[in-house]
């Protein structure tokens, strides 16, 4: 039995998997190596952290941070950034479309974005964003919502 963290994060990558479709990109969750050339554009899904805040009675609510990144390099037409922040937008629409995932989640906040570009083979640009997703467990049970 998987933990709500777990069921949270798949639910994630579901809702993104239409996006990454229909940009022609990529979709990984916590790629071991970095996105190669070939690879891109690509959107790709970190959990950073989990925090619990608040413990009332037998129930945790915790807070999950998860990064949410879009990877693009430059084409003949188009700046890598304005590929990345389209593959974006159309991640974080998807995200705020089904906010609660099926009942699994109490709340959803972006938290913050970044822009990095690079020079390397090709000019590639990464823009993270970062959700603070909150839910809630038992005390004793993190695989049961609370």
């Amino acid at each position: 039995m998987n933990s709500i963290r777990e069921h949270i994060l798949e639910a994630i990558v579901a809702a993104l998997e239409p996006v990454a479709t229909a940009a022609g990109a990529v979709l990984a969750r916590s790629p071991p190596t970095g996105i190669t050339q070939e690879q891109s554009p690509a959107l790709l899904v970190f959990p950073e952290s989990d925090a619990i805040t608040q413990r009332p009675n037998d129930r945790v609510e915790r807070h999950l941070i998860v990064r949410i990144v879009a990877v693009a390099r430059a084409t003949d037409t188009e700046r890598p950034e304005v590929i990345a922040d389209r593959l974006l937008v159309a991640a974080h629409l998807a995200l705020f479309q089904t906010e609660n995932f099926g009942g699994l989640v109490l709340g959803l906040h972006e938290i913050e974005c970044e822009w990095d570009v690079e020079d390397a083979d090709a000019t590639a640009a990464a823009i993270p964003a970062r959700y603070q997703i909150t839910y809630r467990t038992l005390v004793s049970d993190i695989s049961q919502k609370g």
